[in-house]
């Protein structure tokens, strides 16, 4: 996180406590506290204002996709033949759907969308491109 694009409400220690939270969002209030040199209380009532404040959206587990079975991570180009319309929107609400799609960003330049996909193998992964995204109205390539 860079000072450069910090709010100017924020202070050094607040700072400090949203890397730390961002580096490991599973860090208990005491961990938090002794990281930063603040008393428990203290350290808790920042880490909750900055939560209301939406400084921290939400908290998540990254999980091992290997350890899971997933062995095939595949970036996976979009591009639609018309930009216009529902199209577009439909496809991001689709593709949150699908397990086997971790993001979806919409892009500029040669594609329209970037996935980032999972799969167990290359030939699941296969019959996901063919049985998902090459039947997806609007998608082109």
């Amino acid at each position: 996180m860079s000072e450069k694009f910090a709010d100017k409400a924020l202070d050094e220690t607040d700072l400090s406590l949203l890397r730390l939270v961002q580096a490991d969002g599973a860090l208990s209030a005491t961990a938090l506290a002794e990281a930063l040199s603040l008393s428990v209380t203290p350290c808790w009532r920042r880490l909750k204002r900055l939560q209301q404040e939406g400084y921290v959206r939400d908290y998540q587990a990254n999980l091992d996709r290997r350890r899971l079975g997933l062995d095939v991570l595949a970036f996976v180009q979009v591009r639609f033949g018309v930009h216009g319309g529902e199209l577009p929107n439909a496809f991001e609400a689709a593709m949150c759907q699908h397990p086997q799609v971790l993001s979806c960003h919409k892009i500029t330049g040669d594609a329209d969308y970037l996935l980032q996909v999972v799969a167990r193998t290359l030939d699941d992964y296969s019959v996901f491109v063919e049985t998902v995204l090459r039947q997806t109205p609007g998608v082109v390539s």
